[in-house]
């Protein structure tokens, strides 16, 4: 059930979300088997009880499920949960995850949870100037890589005269907010351990600009674990993961000496924010 992974400010959330509707709708609900197996169910009733269980009082998943399937008796449960979970705009309440340990997810709707309505603009060019502002200059397949919107080349065409625009090396269009500043070629990339799914990694359909092609079978422990990535020099050339209560790190390739120190002095930092025990560099 697809609520939100993400933590963004309340306007935001306001303004943004409503611009990514039809997103979630086309790839997440429409791209889903959850759709089809409600059939002819009519999705909107669904969804208006859905969002007043929520708005009634927070619930989990379980628990709307459960309420859910006694309305549509012979319908799959997992489907009509789904259906708000993707559908309506949620929020998770408080204390969903706490210091080292976490707790269900108990949701309700963004206009419930902050008493305001959602905002009323649909298109997507703020969301668009927004990501620039983050991640340009960037290419209209990387904004659409990022946001899962359609239509990006009129989207931009529209936008042309609020953006900067530049060529990379092959010739490819880039674009970029204007007045956002272009790091010096010469800036020192210091080593960055990252979240998981963190948006330096998944911003960009070239991600070329940020790791080789051929460390990629390397970036990974082998054991189908999920894991956060490290940047060295500015590329991602190492996996990371808390193991045994050490911060276990997993190069792509063999680092030099200058790196691997790089490394363990930037992971001490992180064990220290962590309350880890020791960096652990594996050989590649």
């Amino acid at each position: 059930m697809r609520a939100t992974i993400h933590l963004v400010s309340a306007r935001d959330c306001l303004e943004l979300r409503p611009a990514l509707q039809r997103v979630c709708e086309r790839m997440f609900w429409r791209g889903s088997p959850f759709g089809r197996r409600l059939g002819d169910v009519d999705v909107d009733k669904v969804l208006a009880a859905g969002r007043a269980l929520l708005e009634e009082v927070p619930r989990t998943r379980a628990q709307l499920r459960t309420l859910l399937a006694g309305l549509w008796p012979g319908e799959d449960a997992d489907s009509l949960a789904n259906a708000i979970g993707y559908l309506v705009p949620l929020v998770q309440v408080p204390p969903r995850g706490l210091w080292s340990r976490s707790g269900r997810a108990t949701l309700t709707t963004v206009e419930a949870w902050l008493g305001r309505p959602l905002g009323a603009a649909t298109a997507p060019d703020a969301a668009v100037l927004r990501y620039l502002a983050a991640f340009g200059p960037a290419s209209g397949k990387d904004i659409a890589v990022w946001s899962g919107v359609t239509g990006v080349r009129e989207i931009v065409e529209r936008l042309r005269g609020k953006l900067r625009t530049f060529r990379d090396e092959n010739g490819i269009e880039l674009f970029d907010a204007p007045g956002a500043p272009l790091a010096d070629p010469d800036t020192p990339a210091p080593v960055r351990f990252l979240p998981q799914y963190d948006n330096v990694f998944l911003s960009h359909a070239d991600r070329s600009r940020i790791g080789d092609a051929a460390d990629r079978p390397g970036l990974g422990f082998g054991d189908g674990r999920f894991f956060s990535l490290v940047l060295i020099g500015g590329f991602l050339r190492a996996a990371w993961r808390v193991d045994d209560g050490d911060v276990v790190v997993k190069p792509a390739r063999r680092l030099s000496k200058r790196d691997a120190a790089a490394v363990e002095v930037e992971g001490r930092r992180l064990t220290g924010f962590l309350g880890a025990g020791e960096v652990r560099i594996l050989p590649p």
